[in-house]
């Protein structure tokens, strides 16, 4: 039941290998922590960054040229005058997943981001899914934005073929393939940048982002001079101010929703943080604070100046300055633009070689995406790899078809970490996986059997103990003779707890089937009609059945000590991710099967790959689980432990 299940999995010997692999999929891994360190063996990145970086790297990955766009094609078609509170709303269903991933990246704060989050409280197989499709989401787009500067540097410089012939677009005779070697010359400049060191990296992102930033004041500081001065004619419409009404303005929100899509980046650096509990929540808050409080008020503005049926699509800016006589704007606007992509360049390229540093710890991938520069102390060979993948895909394909698979690879991320917070709220992992290669270096320890775990490892049980384990099972069996109405009261708490995991396990299956049905229905409109009602009926009874469910019963009393603690709280649990969930699976469901089919054949390719060498070389592999008061006092009992 998705790496949740609190029923032990029968097997042993005589399992079959179809249950071996089922149990492969669902074991999880333990959060890093100090006294792990020692073990994994892993060197770790350099902790430079503070919060004002964090804001840099959050605000510059989500504010990209697409604003500059999107404005016009959104009021035009979909929002009119509400187009501010089209942005508002998908801001907050933003905030949904921010809340999530600030929890998350405080409590577990390693690279990886969802993938990590993921590998920790569902399973391997859906943290591989997800650690694959965001190899994808950010390769991807990174090429598209590399794709997306030449133009608006050639307009910065005068027009469509002003740029040095070395620079510039060109097809290549006999073929339909337009070459963009600017594209390619920028994301080699980026890799190079961010193999020097986060430090530095972060700190040019952290001007380009503040040149994007001052643009975006100036827009707004004139826009609403200019507004003042004509009396905002965009808002004086006999149309009104929901001319397509309130399905095209949330039909506008899930437009715009994408463009807050980068806050996550900042969690992929949840490792290279000085304070994560403190410094991650506040950043992920941040960066989604101030991109929602520019995108309004760009939005007040640019609605206002001119009517929304007279925007231009594709430089709406530009042209409502250009109305009011002010044509020099393009330029200013246009540079603003640059800075954008630039800066969304950096942080697509920036995630990726950490995620894949992730993958190869766990042994999911080869060692050599692990290897940590010693001098740089960042995965410089992952960085590298990932620049020269991105900068090919730039250079020779127009990546701008393949835009709605970026779309795929963050929705799931999104999807995923919320139910990783229900799982941690009401069924946190209870077993710890340590390495065989560990216990066989701890010193005198009790002899252990091993069984099957859930989590698809084994899991040890004492059968003969040292002195200092036979006097604490001398005093437990002495405590049963004396004290046994003691002993039937743990006895019922601990199958009254058993039972409460199992309820909470199911409740969260409904809310995910429960979800799809329902969205899945809503969504099909070759079905007809009573089928499609029947889907999303049955669908809305197993998500409300869960949600109640789920705030009836108490959550976890684990959870107050599971990973770093300290650090944020998701507030509103199960509501909170639950909507997210709702929201994420919704835009999911509704990019497209061509999208899908594209995403598909990436995925088969994933699932081959890990089938032939994930699996089989996951750090997982032979761990023995135990149980996280096990775990302890073997931790104390090993020459190599860690306080």
């Amino acid at each position: 039941m998705m790496g949740f299940n609190s029923d032990p999995l029968s097997g042993g010997a005589g399992g079959n290998s179809l249950s071996s692999g089922i149990r492969g999929l669902l074991r999880r891994k333990q959060v890093d922590s100090n006294r792990v360190t020692t073990e994994s063996g892993h060197p770790k990145l350099a902790k430079e960054l503070s919060i004002l970086q964090l804001m840099a790297i959050g605000v510059g990955s989500t504010i990209g040229a697409g604003v500059y766009v999107l404005v016009g094609t959104v009021a035009r078609e979909h929002s009119g005058p509400a187009l501010t509170i089209s942005f508002l709303i998908a801001g907050i269903a933003a905030a949904l997943s921010a809340f999530c991933y600030a929890e998350l990246a405080s409590r577990c704060p390693s690279a990886g981001s969802a993938y990590h989050y993921s590998y920790i409280c569902v399973g391997e197989g859906v943290a591989w899914l997800i650690g694959w499709a965001l190899i994808l989401e950010y390769t991807i787009g990174g090429s598209a934005v590399a794709r997306g500067i030449s133009p608006n540097l050639a307009l910065l410089f005068g027009g469509a073929d002003s740029l040095p012939f070395f620079l510039s677009r060109m097809l290549i005779p006999g073929t339909d393939i337009v070459v963009d070697p600017c594209a390619a010359i920028l994301v080699l400049v980026v890799t190079g940048l961010l193999c020097v060191g986060i430090k530095e990296s972060s700190f040019v992102q952290a001007i380009v982002t503040t040149a994007n930033l001052f643009v975006m004041v100036f827009i707004i500081i004139v826009g609403g001079y200019l507004g003042f001065k004509t009396g905002w004619t965009g808002y004086e419409l006999p149309s009104g101010f929901l001319p397509f009404g309130v399905n095209g303005m949330l039909a506008g929100s899930a437009t715009v929703f994408f463009a807050y899509i980068g806050f996550d980046s900042v969690a992929s650096t949840a490792e290279e943080v000085k304070n994560p509990q403190r410094d991650l929540p506040l950043g992920i808050g941040a960066s989604l604070s101030i991109c929602c409080s520019l995108y309004m008020l760009v939005s007040v503005v640019i609605v206002g100046l001119v009517p929304y049926y007279a925007m231009d699509p594709d430089t709406p800016i530009s042209s409502a300055f250009a109305s009011h006589g002010m044509q020099w704007a393009v330029y200013i606007i246009t540079a603003g633009a640059v800075t954008a992509l630039c800066s969304t360049l950096m942080g697509s390229i920036l995630p990726q070689p950490r995620i894949l540093m992730a993958m190869s710890r766990d042994g999911l991938l080869p060692p050599f995406f692990a290897d940590v520069n010693r001098r740089t102390q960042v995965p410089v060979k992952s960085t590298i790899l990932t620049g020269v993948c991105a900068a090919m895909l730039a250079f020779f394909m127009d990546v701008s078809q393949l835009a709605g698979m970026v779309s795929v690879g963050t929705l799931l991320a999104f999807t995923i970490v919320a139910i990783s917070i229900l799982i941690l709220r009401y069924v946190p992992p209870d077993t710890v996986p340590l390495s065989q290669s560990f216990l066989g270096s701890i010193g005198p320890m009790p002899s252990y059997s091993i069984s099957q775990e859930n989590d698809g490892g084994n899991q040890i049980n004492p059968v003969t103990t040292s002195s200092a384990y036979s006097n604490n099972s001398l005093v437990k069996e002495e405590a049963s003779v004396d004290y046994p109405l003691i002993v039937k009261q743990l006895n019922q708490e601990k199958a009254s707890e058993q039972e409460r995991r199992r309820i909470a396990a199911w409740s969260i299956t409904a809310v995910c089937v429960g979800v799809l049905s329902l969205t899945s229905g809503s969504s099909a409109a070759y079905l007809p009609i009573v089928a499609r009602y029947s889907v999303c009926g049955i669908g809305g009874i197993l998500l409300l059945c869960g949600l109640i469910a789920l705030s009836c019963i108490d959550q976890d009393d684990a959870r107050h000590s599971f990973g770093h603690t300290g650090g944020f709280i998701c507030p509103f649990v199960p509501l909170l991710p639950i909507a997210c969930i709702l929201i994420n699976v919704y835009l999911m469901i509704n990019l497209g099967a061509g999208t899908w089919i594209r995403v598909s054949m990436w995925m088969v390719v994933g699932v081959f790959v890990y089938v032939f060498y994930g699996r089989r070389h996951s750090l997982l592999l032979d761990a023995v689980y135990v149980s996280t008061e096990r775990a302890d006092e073997i931790y104390q009992n090993s020459v190599e432990y860690v306080a």
